[in-house]
């Protein structure tokens, strides 16, 4: 698995960021992710009811059963893939499905387009499809910020973390961190309703992005060019304060490298919602966004070259 994850990893990056998942096959047949959410749908509807010990042990057994059923999908259509060489190219297709380069570069993109035209009610039309937060009062820092945050956030949980289990599992690998994290965001949340349902995808995606958010600080760091020691310091220094165990080293990172604030309180269905600032500086604007993007691009590059480097290490070991 290790081996065959990580030499198809560099051209599934490749081609994902070439190609994304095609809009056709989106409307005909949907995403992977959609089958996924659909049956996470489903079981919530059925299993998420009773005492609050039986939510956790249901909800413990729907992740069970998204698990294993996604690992053994990724492990049947691998093994079908893997009989022939010719057969290669579709494996890496079939590997793009996990990853978010050129949807989430399309989304933040849709934000930076408007906001530095002036345009703030087609940007915050636009960030409202990326963030959970309270858009309508947004102004141009405020959807700047919230842009930036979830480009740093997906660029660990959408990208850095299922290349890392591809890599390390191969397909079935990749499948199960999808099913985790798509449960995550469905399920883990700490609302009445999902506060034991929910509570073994949120415990198991904190472990599972563990190592992946951290590597994804500092490829962000890395990215930053001149100002990585900024970047640096300012994700040591503030990462841990952030709600989330793993989103704050991308978010600290990225506000270190650009010199600006991210974080702060926020409005979650008109209810303020405390949070910690990242960074120092003034709050970002749609010129920050624009270098963000930029320094993304520079990090997806590096996580790239590294690839490469695995996997030309693995054949060359070979």
């Amino acid at each position: 698995m290790l081996t065959s994850g990580a030499l198809m990893l560099p051209a599934a990056l490749l081609a994902e960021w070439a190609l994304g998942f095609p809009r056709w096959l989106l409307t005909r047949v949907g995403h992977p992710v959609m089958w996924i959410g659909a049956l996470i749908g489903a079981l919530d509807r059925r299993w998420n009811r009773g005492s609050p010990y039986r939510q956790r042990i249901m909800g413990a057994a729907m992740l069970a059963l998204l698990v294993g059923a996604s690992a053994v999908v990724g492990a049947m259509v691998q093994h079908a893939l893997l009989q022939s060489l010719w057969l290669w190219p579709m494996l890496v297709l079939a590997a793009t499905t996990g990853l978010a380069q050129r949807s989430l570069a399309d989304h933040v993109e849709a934000v930076a387009v408007p906001l530095a035209a002036g345009d703030l009610e087609t940007a915050r039309m636009a960030v409202a499809m990326i963030v959970g937060r309270d858009v309508a009062s947004l102004d141009e820092a405020g959807i700047a910020t919230a842009a930036i945050e979830s480009l740093a956030e997906s660029f660990g949980d959408g990208i850095v973390t299922p290349a890392c289990w591809l890599a390390l599992a191969g397909l079935p690998g990749l499948a199960a961190a999808k099913a985790i994290n798509t449960a995550d965001s469905m399920v883990g949340h700490r609302d009445a309703r999902y506060r034991h349902f929910g509570w073994a995808s949120a415990r198991v995606d904190d472990a599972l992005n563990y190592l992946p958010a951290r590597l994804a600080g500092v490829l962000l760091v890395l990215a930053a060019g001149r100002s990585w020691r900024t970047g640096w310091r300012v994700m040591r220094r503030d990462a841990r304060g952030h709600a989330s165990p793993n989103a704050g080293w991308p978010e600290a990172a990225m506000a270190g490298a650009l010199g600006r604030q991210l974080g702060g309180p926020v409005s979650y269905d008109g209810e303020l919602a405390p949070r910690a600032t990242m960074g120092d500086g003034p709050r970002p604007n749609a010129r920050d966004l624009a270098k963000a993007l930029v320094i993304w691009r520079r990090a997806c590059g590096l996580l790239w070259a590294f690839a490469v480097i695995v996997a030309g290490a693995i054949l060359w070991v070979r």
